[in-house]
């Protein structure tokens, strides 16, 4: 039996001992470490099994952590951490107290730059070269980007500068023709080209005067090293183009790649995707998207979606299934995307830009100066707000309140439910004069049934959902919920009443006004940043009203949110059920204490 390298690897240090053709046994083992423990403990898969020889030849090959490697989004970065003093830690990765599922500054010197949000490994790059000619270090700055982040305006924006430059750059490109999605566009049909042996005369990255080698086979160890050590006496900005296969090692993987990007649970051994218990479930809120908006679409033929490379994701697919023609990926361009639902909009259709709420951060300009401004009713269906768990801090979706609540004309609505969400999704395409932000979380509701007949929805109207006589809790979304279930528990449940704001702009200042007027006490309660949020926006009412009982603001702390799961994150933050009933409890004795 062949003794195992990899047990005896705990730095780069370690690696470099080893003989080149060591390497390929080497790479069997690291596959293995990462499917067993993602098999159990899941996170993203198909991406760092890819670049399995290709994380091992840079680290081979650089003198790494002085040699500065800066991997792009972070999906393929497992190995990465492996060989860097976390493989007898990684079982906790993504886990609460454990390893980030992405490159983290605090949490290694290896990881030279923090990543989640794509496309930013390039400028961060040569942000780094520039700085080390700047203090006379000889250094070595490696970006590792996907072909699917490189179509991404910052990406070209980093290219176009470094091309200008004398700064020590090496841009590889791990070219998979996929990134959680197939990648589309004009620039993956160029790359492809480029593989098939055409459009040579004519290169692209040539052109913004780059060292341009490859493409070359990335599970090839004898070509990247030889080419990685060439690279390395290179002067300048240089650029490698690497072919890989995502979900490399693993059947299953390689066929599925959209499934096995982040597949869940699966068993290590078949590779075969653990079946769903066959339990009747309600639908992803994202499901009840992408379903709404196809039988919206065939009742109104202006209806468009647009999404930025998350069909899947986003469930656009339903759409780009059935309605090819009025349903568009247009890849990582956030900015793009917004833009080009404003343009859509000015010539009369109902665009629906379904945006990962922390990506539409990506997109805060256009969102200001291209719809706002001009008062474009763009509907934007804002996917993943709130908590998202494991994908942590650079994934939450919990600053959009806020960063929305300061724009002039826009309105903002958070569903509680499924049915909810078809509800206001049908409002907005009836004729908005104004852009709207419907803001929805990750994973599933509770209604199953939820299919029923369309109805209108008053603007900045909030509801009563239970009726009390001391406390008004006000909710914002799904957080309605927690509140529901915390109120089920309190001795005095008489004692609360339950509001569903369903808008925080416009605010229903008659209903506030009712609220404030009539109980001793009230609750905000958001799954967002409380500084300006929702609770901000209650509280600037009471303020400018003169209402002086106490207002208690619950919600995101003015911190980032590490990874855990969603309900140890609501726990943290004292917005679990659990926390809300005793301190309703707590507040309502503290009440009757009083009168």
């Amino acid at each position: 039996m062949t003794s195992s390298l990899l047990e005896h690897i705990n730095f780069p240090k370690d690696l470099r001992q080893l003989n080149q053709d060591e390497l390929p046994q080497l790479a069997k083992e690291l596959r293995e470490f990462i499917i067993d423990i993602v098999a159990t403990k899941e996170g993203h898969l198909g991406a760092s099994l890819g670049v399995v020889e290709l994380t091992l030849a840079l680290h081979y090959v650089f003198d790494t952590p002085n040699d500065q490697l800066i991997w792009d989004v972070g999906h393929q970065a497992y190995g990465h951490k492996i060989l860097t003093g976390r493989k007898n830690i990684f079982h906790t990765n993504r886990q609460q107290g454990g390893l980030s599922g992405f490159p983290n500054r605090e949490e290694s010197e290896y990881d030279t730059f923090g990543v989640g949000h794509s496309s930013t490994s390039i400028s961060a790059a040569l942000g780094m070269a520039i700085a080390s000619q700047l203090k006379g270090e000889d250094k070595q700055h490696i970006a590792v980007i996907g072909d699917a982040s490189i179509a991404s305006g910052m990406a070209f924006e980093g290219l176009n500068h470094a091309g200008v430059t004398t700064a020590n750059l090496l841009v590889i490109l791990n070219d998979n023709a996929i990134g959680i999605d197939p990648s589309v566009g004009a620039l993956k049909q160029y790359l492809t080209n480029v593989k098939k042996g055409k459009e040579k005369q004519d290169n692209i990255f040539e052109a913004l005067n780059f060292d341009y080698s490859g493409p070359i086979d990335g599970h090839d160890f004898k070509a990247l090293i030889l080419e990685l050590e060439r690279l390395k006496t290179v002067k300048g900005p240089k650029f490698l183009h690497v072919i890989t296969t995502k979900g490399k090692g693993l059947k299953q993987a390689e066929d599925d790649q959209v499934t096995y990007h982040a597949p869940g649970k699966f068993d290590s051994v078949t590779g075969d995707v653990f079946p769903k218990k066959k339990i009747v479930e309600a639908p992803k809120f994202q499901d009840v998207f992408g379903h709404t908006i196809v039988e919206l679409a065939n009742l109104n033929k202006n209806i468009v979606g647009i999404t930025p490379a998350m069909p899947t994701g986003s469930s656009l697919k339903f759409m780009m299934a059935q309605i090819p023609d009025r349903a568009f990926d247009v890849g990582i361009a956030e900015q793009h995307a917004v833009t080009l639902a404003a343009g859509m909009a000015t010539q009369g259709l109902i665009v629906f830009c379904n945006i990962y709420s922390t990506f539409l951060q990506r997109a805060y300009d256009q969102v200001i100066h291209d719809v706002a401004l001009q008062n474009l009713p763009v509907i934007f269906c804002l996917d993943r707000a709130g908590l998202v768990g494991e994908d942590g801090a650079t994934h939450h979706g919990v600053f959009d309140i806020a960063y929305l609540r300061c724009i002039p004309n826009m309105i903002i609505c958070a569903p509680r439910n499924e049915v909810e969400l078809r509800n206001i999704m049908y409002t907005a395409q009836l004729g908005l004069k104004h852009p709207i932000a419907i803001r929805y979380p990750r994973g599933r509701g509770s209604i199953i049934d939820w299919r029923v007949p369309f109805s209108e929805l008053k603007i900045g109207k909030g509801i009563q959902l239970k009726k009390g006589n001391l406390i008004a809790v006000l909710s914002f979304g799904v957080m309605a919920s927690n509140v529901e279930e915390a109120i089920s528990e309190v001795n005095y449940a008489e004692a609360i009443s339950h509001y569903d704001m369903r808008f925080v702009k416009p605010l229903d200042k008659d209903l506030l006004d009712e609220i404030f007027k009539f109980y001793k006490t009230v609750i905000s309660i958001e799954d967002g940043v409380v500084t300006g949020g929702f609770g901000s926006a209650i509280l600037e009412f009471a303020s400018a009203k003169n209402y002086n009982i106490p207002v208690k603001v619950l919600g995101v702390s003015d911190n980032f949110i590490e990874h855990a799961s969603v309900k140890q994150q609501h726990q943290s933050l004292k917005i679990d059920a659990e926390s809300l009933s005793i301190l309703f409890n707590a507040t309502i004795v503290h009440l009757m204490s009083q009168y």
